[in-house]
Protein backbone atom coordinates (compact mmCIF):
# COMPACT_ATOMS: atom_id res chain seq x y z
CA UNK A 1 0.00 0.00 0.00
CA UNK A 2 1.39 3.68 -1.31
CA UNK A 3 1.72 6.62 1.11
CA UNK A 4 0.42 10.07 -0.47
CA UNK A 5 1.69 12.80 0.41
CA UNK A 6 -0.18 14.68 3.21
CA UNK A 7 -2.37 11.67 4.18
CA UNK A 8 -2.20 10.55 7.63
CA UNK A 9 -1.40 6.99 8.38
CA UNK A 10 -4.22 4.97 10.25
CA UNK A 11 -2.93 2.99 12.99
CA UNK A 12 -2.42 -0.73 12.44
CA UNK A 13 -5.34 -1.95 14.38
CA UNK A 14 -7.81 0.82 12.46
CA UNK A 15 -7.29 -0.81 9.12
CA UNK A 16 -10.29 -2.81 9.01
CA UNK A 17 -9.27 -4.78 5.83
CA UNK A 18 -6.07 -5.60 7.50
CA UNK A 19 -7.96 -6.57 10.92
CA UNK A 20 -10.26 -8.82 9.30
CA UNK A 21 -7.88 -10.50 7.18
CA UNK A 22 -5.41 -10.83 10.08
CA UNK A 23 -8.47 -12.00 12.21
CA UNK A 24 -9.19 -14.77 9.67
CA UNK A 25 -5.48 -16.18 9.24
CA UNK A 26 -5.53 -16.27 12.95
CA UNK A 27 -8.44 -18.71 13.66
CA UNK A 28 -6.76 -20.77 10.85
CA UNK A 29 -3.46 -20.84 12.00
CA UNK A 30 -5.02 -22.28 15.29
CA UNK A 31 -6.47 -25.28 13.09
CA UNK A 32 -2.93 -25.95 11.13
CA UNK A 33 -1.21 -25.65 14.67
CA UNK A 34 -3.92 -28.40 15.81
CA UNK A 35 -3.44 -30.62 12.88
CA UNK A 36 0.31 -30.25 12.59
CA UNK A 37 0.54 -31.82 15.78
CA UNK A 38 -2.44 -34.19 15.43
CA UNK A 39 -1.36 -35.89 11.70
CA UNK A 40 1.91 -37.54 12.81
CA UNK A 41 0.55 -38.54 16.07
CA UNK A 42 -2.33 -40.36 13.93
CA UNK A 43 0.52 -41.86 11.82
CA UNK A 44 2.14 -42.85 15.32
CA UNK A 45 -1.28 -44.13 17.06
CA UNK A 46 -2.44 -46.67 13.69
CA UNK A 47 1.46 -48.16 12.49
CA UNK A 48 4.01 -47.53 16.09
CA UNK A 49 6.58 -46.33 13.49
CA UNK A 50 8.30 -43.55 13.09
CA UNK A 51 9.38 -43.89 9.84
CA UNK A 52 5.74 -44.65 8.23
CA UNK A 53 5.37 -40.92 10.22
CA UNK A 54 8.87 -39.29 8.59
CA UNK A 55 7.00 -41.11 5.32
CA UNK A 56 4.10 -39.03 5.86
CA UNK A 57 5.78 -35.74 7.00
CA UNK A 58 7.95 -36.08 3.72
CA UNK A 59 4.67 -36.08 1.72
CA UNK A 60 3.34 -32.66 3.00
CA UNK A 61 7.01 -31.14 2.54
CA UNK A 62 7.64 -32.93 -0.77
CA UNK A 63 5.01 -30.22 -2.77
CA UNK A 64 7.72 -27.00 -1.63
CA UNK A 65 9.52 -28.00 -4.54
CA UNK A 66 6.89 -26.10 -6.36
CA UNK A 67 7.92 -22.72 -5.14
CA UNK A 68 9.42 -21.58 -7.79
CA UNK A 69 6.29 -22.07 -9.88
CA UNK A 70 3.65 -21.10 -7.32
CA UNK A 71 5.09 -18.03 -6.95
CA UNK A 72 5.28 -17.18 -10.68
CA UNK A 73 1.74 -17.88 -11.05
CA UNK A 74 0.44 -16.44 -7.99
CA UNK A 75 2.63 -13.05 -9.16
CA UNK A 76 0.30 -13.47 -12.70
CA UNK A 77 -2.73 -14.43 -10.49
CA UNK A 78 -5.24 -12.76 -8.42
CA UNK A 79 -4.09 -13.60 -5.02
CA UNK A 80 -7.24 -13.19 -3.15
CA UNK A 81 -8.73 -15.77 -5.41
CA UNK A 82 -5.85 -18.20 -4.78
CA UNK A 83 -6.39 -17.76 -1.10
CA UNK A 84 -10.03 -18.59 -0.89
CA UNK A 85 -9.47 -21.83 -3.67
CA UNK A 86 -6.77 -22.83 -1.73
CA UNK A 87 -8.68 -22.47 1.25
CA UNK A 88 -11.74 -24.61 -0.47
CA UNK A 89 -9.03 -27.21 -1.30
CA UNK A 90 -7.94 -27.89 2.24
CA UNK A 91 -11.09 -28.18 3.52
CA UNK A 92 -12.33 -30.61 0.83
CA UNK A 93 -9.48 -32.53 1.79
CA UNK A 94 -10.15 -32.70 5.65
CA UNK A 95 -13.81 -33.71 5.09
CA UNK A 96 -12.48 -36.72 3.32
CA UNK A 97 -9.70 -37.90 5.58
CA UNK A 98 -13.06 -37.30 8.51
CA UNK A 99 -15.06 -39.75 6.22
CA UNK A 100 -11.95 -41.93 5.84
CA UNK A 101 -11.09 -41.94 9.54
CA UNK A 102 -14.76 -42.36 10.88
CA UNK A 103 -15.61 -45.48 8.24
CA UNK A 104 -12.32 -46.81 9.64
CA UNK A 105 -11.14 -47.14 5.75
CA UNK A 106 -7.71 -45.52 6.85
CA UNK A 107 -4.14 -46.27 5.45
CA UNK A 108 -0.60 -45.18 5.43
CA UNK A 109 -0.84 -44.72 1.87
CA UNK A 110 -4.10 -42.60 1.90
CA UNK A 111 -2.52 -40.49 4.84
CA UNK A 112 0.16 -39.91 2.94
CA UNK A 113 -1.86 -38.78 -0.42
CA UNK A 114 -3.90 -36.24 2.22
CA UNK A 115 -0.88 -34.93 3.22
CA UNK A 116 0.47 -34.46 -0.48
CA UNK A 117 -2.53 -32.10 -1.43
CA UNK A 118 -2.72 -30.48 1.97
CA UNK A 119 0.94 -29.67 1.58
CA UNK A 120 0.70 -28.61 -2.42
CA UNK A 121 -2.40 -25.76 -1.55
CA UNK A 122 -0.08 -24.48 1.30
CA UNK A 123 2.66 -23.92 -0.46
CA UNK A 124 0.20 -21.66 -2.90
CA UNK A 125 -1.94 -20.20 -0.44
CA UNK A 126 1.29 -19.28 1.90
CA UNK A 127 2.72 -17.49 -1.05
CA UNK A 128 -0.41 -15.79 -1.85
CA UNK A 129 -0.69 -14.52 1.58
CA UNK A 130 2.94 -13.09 1.97
CA UNK A 131 2.12 -11.29 -0.50
CA UNK A 132 -0.88 -9.77 0.06
CA UNK A 133 0.25 -8.27 3.15
CA UNK A 134 2.40 -5.28 1.94
CA UNK A 135 -0.87 -4.05 -0.21
CA UNK A 136 -2.84 -4.29 2.97
CA UNK A 137 -0.79 -1.32 5.30
CA UNK A 138 1.55 1.33 4.39
CA UNK A 139 5.17 0.86 4.40
CA UNK A 140 6.17 2.55 7.59
CA UNK A 141 3.89 -0.12 9.09
CA UNK A 142 5.37 -3.03 7.30
CA UNK A 143 7.70 -3.73 10.56
CA UNK A 144 5.15 -3.29 12.92
CA UNK A 145 2.68 -6.18 10.45
CA UNK A 146 5.43 -8.49 10.33
CA UNK A 147 5.99 -8.53 13.79
CA UNK A 148 2.12 -8.75 14.40
CA UNK A 149 2.52 -11.45 12.41
CA UNK A 150 4.99 -13.11 14.57
CA UNK A 151 3.13 -12.82 17.75
CA UNK A 152 -0.08 -14.19 16.40
CA UNK A 153 1.93 -17.17 15.01
CA UNK A 154 3.24 -17.91 18.15
CA UNK A 155 -0.19 -17.29 20.16
CA UNK A 156 -2.10 -19.86 17.97
CA UNK A 157 1.80 -22.04 18.49
CA UNK A 158 0.55 -21.91 21.90
CA UNK A 159 -3.32 -22.15 21.61
CA UNK A 160 -3.21 -24.68 18.66
CA UNK A 161 -1.04 -27.64 20.06
CA UNK A 162 -2.74 -27.21 23.74
CA UNK A 163 -5.57 -27.80 22.17
CA UNK A 164 -4.98 -31.02 20.09
CA UNK A 165 -3.53 -32.46 22.88
CA UNK A 166 -7.19 -32.17 24.47
CA UNK A 167 -9.00 -33.01 21.21
CA UNK A 168 -7.07 -36.04 19.98
CA UNK A 169 -7.17 -37.38 23.68
CA UNK A 170 -10.99 -37.11 23.45
CA UNK A 171 -10.83 -38.72 20.02
CA UNK A 172 -8.68 -38.97 16.76
CA UNK A 173 -11.31 -36.59 14.94
CA UNK A 174 -11.86 -33.98 16.90
CA UNK A 175 -8.35 -32.15 15.90
CA UNK A 176 -9.42 -32.29 12.11
CA UNK A 177 -13.23 -31.36 12.56
CA UNK A 178 -11.49 -27.83 14.23
CA UNK A 179 -9.51 -27.32 11.33
CA UNK A 180 -11.83 -27.75 8.83
CA UNK A 181 -14.07 -25.54 10.99
CA UNK A 182 -11.28 -23.03 11.09
CA UNK A 183 -11.03 -23.10 7.23
CA UNK A 184 -14.73 -21.85 6.96
CA UNK A 185 -13.87 -19.15 8.91
CA UNK A 186 -10.83 -18.25 7.02
CA UNK A 187 -13.19 -18.38 3.77
CA UNK A 188 -15.55 -15.95 5.44
CA UNK A 189 -12.90 -13.34 6.12
CA UNK A 190 -11.61 -13.28 3.08
CA UNK A 191 -14.73 -13.10 0.75
CA UNK A 192 -14.86 -9.57 3.22
CA UNK A 193 -11.48 -8.55 1.92
CA UNK A 194 -10.66 -6.00 -0.54
CA UNK A 195 -7.03 -6.02 -1.89
CA UNK A 196 -6.33 -3.07 -4.05
CA UNK A 197 -5.83 -3.29 -7.86
CA UNK A 198 -2.43 -4.48 -8.90
CA UNK A 199 -0.77 -2.45 -11.71
CA UNK A 200 -0.71 -4.42 -14.82
CA UNK A 201 2.89 -6.54 -14.98
CA UNK A 202 4.56 -6.69 -18.54
CA UNK A 203 4.13 -10.41 -19.62
CA UNK A 204 7.29 -12.82 -20.16
CA UNK A 205 7.37 -16.96 -20.63
CA UNK A 206 6.97 -18.34 -17.55
CA UNK A 207 10.15 -20.11 -17.28
CA UNK A 208 11.71 -16.57 -17.83
CA UNK A 209 9.85 -14.75 -14.87
CA UNK A 210 10.89 -17.92 -12.67
CA UNK A 211 14.29 -16.99 -13.46
CA UNK A 212 14.15 -13.14 -12.79
CA UNK A 213 12.98 -14.10 -9.58
CA UNK A 214 16.05 -16.09 -8.80
CA UNK A 215 18.24 -14.06 -10.57
CA UNK A 216 17.60 -11.10 -8.59
CA UNK A 217 17.34 -13.16 -5.16
CA UNK A 218 21.06 -14.59 -5.73
CA UNK A 219 22.28 -11.15 -6.47
CA UNK A 220 21.13 -9.86 -3.03
CA UNK A 221 23.97 -10.93 -0.93
CA UNK A 222 21.76 -11.63 2.61
CA UNK A 223 19.20 -13.44 0.88
CA UNK A 224 21.79 -15.67 -0.54
CA UNK A 225 23.76 -16.41 2.18
CA UNK A 226 20.57 -16.94 4.43
CA UNK A 227 18.85 -19.48 1.81
CA UNK A 228 22.43 -21.42 1.42
CA UNK A 229 23.21 -21.93 4.94
CA UNK A 230 19.35 -22.51 5.41
CA UNK A 231 19.74 -25.67 3.21
CA UNK A 232 21.51 -27.68 5.84
CA UNK A 233 19.41 -26.56 8.87
CA UNK A 234 16.36 -28.18 6.65
CA UNK A 235 17.52 -31.62 7.01
CA UNK A 236 17.15 -31.27 10.84
CA UNK A 237 14.81 -28.61 11.97
CA UNK A 238 11.54 -30.05 10.20
CA UNK A 239 12.56 -33.26 12.13
CA UNK A 240 11.72 -31.92 15.70
CA UNK A 241 8.24 -32.69 16.40
CA UNK A 242 8.67 -35.95 15.30
CA UNK A 243 11.33 -36.17 17.60
CA UNK A 244 9.58 -34.58 20.43
CA UNK A 245 6.80 -37.13 20.00
CA UNK A 246 9.29 -40.74 19.63
CA UNK A 247 11.06 -39.25 23.33
CA UNK A 248 7.71 -38.22 25.03
CA UNK A 249 6.58 -41.81 23.70
CA UNK A 250 9.58 -43.15 25.48
CA UNK A 251 9.12 -41.32 28.71
CA UNK A 252 5.21 -42.37 28.32
CA UNK A 253 4.42 -38.93 28.30
CA UNK A 254 0.15 -38.61 28.37
CA UNK A 255 -1.35 -37.76 25.36
CA UNK A 256 -2.90 -34.41 27.23
CA UNK A 257 0.94 -33.48 28.11
CA UNK A 258 2.40 -33.88 24.88
CA UNK A 259 0.04 -31.37 23.53
CA UNK A 260 1.29 -28.70 26.01
CA UNK A 261 5.03 -29.78 25.34
CA UNK A 262 4.29 -28.39 22.12
CA UNK A 263 2.59 -25.81 23.13
CA UNK A 264 5.56 -24.56 25.15
CA UNK A 265 6.92 -23.31 21.64
CA UNK A 266 3.89 -20.87 20.82
CA UNK A 267 4.69 -19.78 24.66
CA UNK A 268 8.12 -19.19 24.13
CA UNK A 269 7.65 -17.51 20.90
CA UNK A 270 4.81 -15.10 22.48
CA UNK A 271 7.90 -13.89 24.36
CA UNK A 272 10.06 -13.84 21.62
CA UNK A 273 7.97 -11.81 19.06
CA UNK A 274 7.38 -9.55 21.92
CA UNK A 275 10.88 -8.63 22.47
CA UNK A 276 11.99 -9.18 18.72
CA UNK A 277 11.16 -5.10 18.07
CA UNK A 278 12.99 -4.12 21.29
CA UNK A 279 16.40 -5.86 20.12
CA UNK A 280 18.08 -3.75 18.63
CA UNK A 281 21.19 -6.17 17.03
CA UNK A 282 21.68 -5.29 13.16
CA UNK A 283 19.65 -8.46 11.25
CA UNK A 284 23.04 -10.82 10.28
CA UNK A 285 23.82 -10.57 13.95
CA UNK A 286 20.17 -11.54 15.26
CA UNK A 287 20.58 -14.56 12.82
CA UNK A 288 24.05 -15.51 14.07
CA UNK A 289 23.07 -15.30 17.80
CA UNK A 290 19.86 -17.42 17.18
CA UNK A 291 21.35 -20.19 15.33
CA UNK A 292 23.80 -20.39 18.16
CA UNK A 293 20.98 -20.66 20.60
CA UNK A 294 19.79 -23.51 18.38
CA UNK A 295 23.33 -25.45 19.20
CA UNK A 296 22.86 -25.08 22.39
CA UNK A 297 18.96 -25.94 23.65
CA UNK A 298 18.88 -28.49 20.52
CA UNK A 299 20.96 -31.83 22.89
CA UNK A 300 19.19 -30.65 26.02
CA UNK A 301 16.15 -32.71 25.00
CA UNK A 302 18.46 -35.78 25.74
CA UNK A 303 18.49 -34.79 29.47
CA UNK A 304 16.39 -35.27 32.24
CA UNK A 305 13.99 -38.08 30.92
CA UNK A 306 10.87 -36.20 31.10
CA UNK A 307 7.67 -34.08 29.56
CA UNK A 308 9.03 -30.99 31.47
CA UNK A 309 12.58 -31.58 30.03
CA UNK A 310 10.93 -31.77 26.43
CA UNK A 311 8.37 -28.44 27.03
CA UNK A 312 11.36 -26.21 28.38
CA UNK A 313 13.86 -27.55 25.16
CA UNK A 314 10.23 -26.46 22.68
CA UNK A 315 10.09 -23.18 24.72
CA UNK A 316 13.85 -22.03 24.24
CA UNK A 317 13.62 -22.38 20.94
CA UNK A 318 10.54 -20.96 20.37
CA UNK A 319 11.18 -18.15 22.28
CA UNK A 320 14.68 -17.45 20.02
CA UNK A 321 13.03 -18.13 17.05
CA UNK A 322 11.55 -14.81 16.46
CA UNK A 323 14.49 -12.88 17.06
CA UNK A 324 15.76 -13.89 13.56
CA UNK A 325 12.20 -14.19 11.69
CA UNK A 326 11.37 -10.58 12.81
CA UNK A 327 14.09 -8.56 11.38
CA UNK A 328 14.77 -10.94 8.92
CA UNK A 329 11.55 -10.90 7.24
CA UNK A 330 11.03 -7.64 7.66
CA UNK A 331 14.43 -6.75 5.76
CA UNK A 332 12.87 -9.13 2.68
CA UNK A 333 9.45 -7.36 2.24
CA UNK A 334 11.49 -3.78 1.97
CA UNK A 335 14.02 -4.98 -0.28
CA UNK A 336 12.00 -6.92 -2.42
CA UNK A 337 10.02 -5.59 -4.63
CA UNK A 338 6.42 -5.44 -5.25
CA UNK A 339 6.25 -6.82 -8.96
CA UNK A 340 8.84 -9.62 -7.82
CA UNK A 341 7.79 -10.58 -4.13
CA UNK A 342 5.86 -13.56 -4.70
CA UNK A 343 8.57 -14.96 -6.86
CA UNK A 344 11.58 -13.91 -5.14
CA UNK A 345 9.84 -15.41 -2.03
CA UNK A 346 9.70 -18.54 -3.83
CA UNK A 347 13.08 -18.47 -4.82
CA UNK A 348 14.11 -17.95 -1.02
CA UNK A 349 11.58 -20.78 0.25
CA UNK A 350 13.00 -23.35 -2.39
CA UNK A 351 16.25 -23.52 -0.84
CA UNK A 352 14.83 -25.63 2.08
CA UNK A 353 12.52 -27.32 -0.05
CA UNK A 354 15.31 -29.26 -1.57
CA UNK A 355 16.37 -30.98 1.62
CA UNK A 356 13.08 -30.62 3.72
CA UNK A 357 11.53 -33.35 2.72
CA UNK A 358 14.43 -35.45 2.96
CA UNK A 359 14.96 -34.07 6.51
CA UNK A 360 11.67 -35.85 7.42
CA UNK A 361 12.21 -38.93 5.84
CA UNK A 362 15.97 -38.74 7.29
CA UNK A 363 14.31 -37.83 10.67
CA UNK A 364 11.61 -40.97 10.28
CA UNK A 365 14.21 -43.77 9.35
CA UNK A 366 17.34 -43.07 11.93
CA UNK A 367 14.81 -42.77 14.77
CA UNK A 368 13.64 -46.45 13.85
CA UNK A 369 17.00 -47.48 12.83
CA UNK A 370 19.56 -45.74 15.60
CA UNK A 371 17.05 -44.21 18.18
CA UNK A 372 16.59 -40.79 19.85
CA UNK A 373 19.92 -39.77 21.08
CA UNK A 374 21.97 -40.81 17.77
CA UNK A 375 19.68 -38.88 16.16
CA UNK A 376 19.48 -35.67 17.87
CA UNK A 377 23.40 -35.76 18.31
CA UNK A 378 24.03 -36.29 14.39
CA UNK A 379 21.34 -32.96 14.33
CA UNK A 380 23.38 -31.13 16.62
CA UNK A 381 26.43 -31.61 14.34
CA UNK A 382 24.33 -30.18 11.51
CA UNK A 383 23.31 -27.01 13.63
CA UNK A 384 26.98 -26.24 14.55
CA UNK A 385 28.22 -26.20 11.39
CA UNK A 386 25.05 -24.11 10.20
CA UNK A 387 25.62 -21.74 12.84
CA UNK A 388 29.58 -21.91 12.19
CA UNK A 389 29.05 -20.84 8.29
CA UNK A 390 26.30 -17.95 9.31
CA UNK A 391 29.20 -15.97 11.68
CA UNK A 392 31.66 -16.65 9.34
CA UNK A 393 29.76 -14.32 6.57
CA UNK A 394 30.77 -11.02 5.75
CA UNK A 395 27.37 -10.59 4.18
CA UNK A 396 25.45 -11.51 7.56
CA UNK A 397 27.64 -9.70 9.93
CA UNK A 398 27.52 -6.68 7.82
CA UNK A 399 23.34 -6.94 7.19
CA UNK A 400 21.29 -3.74 8.23
CA UNK A 401 17.70 -3.05 8.49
Amino acid sequence: MEEKEGQSIPALWRNRTYVVFWFGQAVSSIGGNISQIAFPWLVLSLTHSPAAAGIVGMMRTLPNLLYLIAGALVDRWNRKAVMIWCDLGRLLNLLMLLGMLFSGLISIWLLALSALLEGILLVFFSIAHVSSLPALVQKTQLGAAQAQEEVTESITGLVGPSLAGVLYAASHLLPFLFDAISYLVSLFTLFQVKLPARAPQKRQHLLLEIMEGMVWMWKEPVLRTMNLCSVLAALVLPGEVLILMVLAKSYHVPDVWVGLIFAADGLGAIAGALIAPFLRLPVGWSVILVRWCFVLFWPLSLLGGSGWMLGLVNGLIGLVDPLEDVPYFSYRMRVIPDELRGRVISACRIFTSLTNPLGQLLTGLLLERLGATSTVLLGWLILILVASLFTLSPHMRRARL
